[in-house]
Parts: structure tokens; sequence; C-alpha cells
């Protein structure tokens, strides 16, 4: 595989984009928009420990038309500010600043990868009447989330360290989980925006104390006030049958969509296979009326 971009990947970070801030809780949210204001809208969700600029090659390619797309950096990441404490309550919270103040017309679809699936799911069970939908991208619903578990065992995201080396630092630079088929030019491109300069060398932009309880369980599953779907990577952390249970709890008129071949990183591995789903989905949901799924 060449290390060198193809074309469509080097026009879409080139893509001149926006920056916002909100303060939830006296906590700064920092944004990045594309489109016009007015929406429709669409507010996409990073994963644990990651940022915004995750989506700088997805997000210009899913605006279409009208369509507004914004991508956060929840506190603790990016260059959103740190908060005495993280759960997926405070995050949800905001989104919804996020939203308000983004121009992202009126109930725009969230798409949360990972961790942000959580929040999607969280957000859209808290307030899913504002929202025409919620998208969660390999989000594993179970006790604990894979950023947290290798935390917690000591495998990633360690104590915050000051680097002398920049270089050295970003080929430290590894997803988690790790897999084949990274493409290069985008995890070349994660890496670079996921540091930031410090007293005395560089230092990854998150904060370590993110992992003290982001999964979401089974049982804190329930009906939303809006639309959902599920994605999941061929590959990745999502098995056929969890996606059948998460279906079961949200309601079964929620689709589970595969992208083949990907790994659970799926705008790393298959970006362009999760924008064409991403595309497909939005459409429909903008041009069709929402089946609403009985209750039992």
């Amino acid at each position: 595989m060449s290390d060198q971009p193809p074309a469509w990947f080097t026009s879409a970070v080139a893509t001149p984009a926006g920056t916002g801030q909100v303060e939830v809780d006296d906590v700064p949210i920092v944004y990045r928009t594309w489109g016009e204001p007015g929406g429709p809208g669409v507010l996409l969700v990073h994963g644990g420990a990651a940022h915004a600029r995750w989506w700088d090659h997805v997000a210009p390619l899913l605006v279409e038309g009208s369509r507004r797309v914004v991508a956060v950096d929840l506190s603790g990441h990016g260059d959103s500010g740190r908060a005495p404490s993280y759960d997926l309550d405070r995050w949800a919270a905001e989104l919804r600043g996020v939203i308000g103040a983004a121009g992202l017309g009126e109930r725009p679809t969230l798409i949360g990868h990972s961790m942000g699936g959580f929040v999607t799911l969280t957000a859209a069970l808290r307030h899913g009447e504002e929202l025409a939908g919620a998208v969660a991208v390999d989000s594993p619903v179970r006790e604990r989330s894979p950023e947290e578990r290798a935390a917690r065992q000591r495998r990633a995201f360690g104590p915050a360290r000051v680097h002398t080396d920049r270089d050295a630092l970003l080929a430290r630079f590894r997803t988690v989980p790790e897999q084949d088929g990274d493409l290069p030019w985008v995890h070349r491109h994660i890496a670079e925006h996921s540091i930031r300069a410090v007293d005395g060398g560089w230092s990854w932009k998150f904060d370590p104390k993110i992992f003290g309880g982001i999964g979401l369980t089974p049982g804190e599953l329930g009906r939303p006030g809006c639309r959902i779907a599920l994605f999941r990577a061929e590959y990745g952390l999502v098995p056929a049958d969890m996606g059948e249970m998460v279906v079961d709890r949200m309601g079964r008129a929620a689709p589970v969509v595969e992208i083949p071949g990907a790994g659970h990183h799926v705008m790393i591995d298959q970006p362009l296979a999760l924008v064409t789903a991403l595309r497909t989905l939005l459409a429909d949901w903008e041009h069709s009326v929402p089946v609403v799924a009985p209750a039992f």
C-alpha cells in the first residue's frame, strides 16, 4: 500500500473548516464545522482518547446539499477544556450545547464512534425527541469500553508525560485496539493532531482521567425518542448477536449495518465504505417517515 494519500483524501482534509466554542458546565467545548448553518445537521462524536480531527477526511464528504456537519472535541479530549470528572451524561450534555451553538438546525443526527457511540445513544435516551436520529459506529455495549479496559490494564493511556522529541512521540501513536489495514496517511494525519506543545516538549491531548467509567451496559438501554442505527465493523468489537441485543432493547425498527472488511476504527481502514453507508442512511432518514417500533 502506498504511503502517499489519494486525491480524495488530500482534497477532503484541505476543505476549509470553521471552528467554534461553547461553554458547558464551565468547560470550553471546541468544535469544527463544514457547510452552511441551518441544517439538516449532523454532529460527529469521536471515541475515547480521540478528538474531532479523526473525522477531517469524513466530514467534508457528508456535506451534501444544505447539510451542515460538525465534529466535536468532548471535554478531556482534543482542544476542549478538562472537567473535574467525566461520564456519559456530561458528554451528552456537551452535545446538546454544541447543537445549540453550531447552527445544526432543528433535530440534527448524531453519529458516534466507539465511546462516542455510547455518548450518542445516551443523548438519544435522554433527549431523543430533539434529534432526527442517532448512529452508533462499532460501539460494544457491555460492562467496559475497549479504551477503559486498556487503561485499567495499563496497556495504553498511561499518566500524561512530556516528551522532548515530537517525532518520537508521533511514532508512538497507536489505536486501541490495534488493527491491520490502517491507511497510513489517515493514521499519520490523526496522530499529528493528537499531540500538543507543552512546557518542556510535547504531550498527548487527552486527559488520562477520562477512563473513570465510560461504558454503556445493556441494562441502561431503552427506547429512545428518535430513530437509531447501529453500524458494526466486520472485524470490529460488535459481534452480530450484540447488535441484535441492542436492537431488541432499543427498538426493532433500528437497522444494523455491517461495514465489510473494516476493523474497529472504521474511519482509518475503510473510510469510503463508512462514508457511503452514512450518506445512504442520512439520505433515507431525511426523506422518509420514521417507523415506530411497537412497545412490549
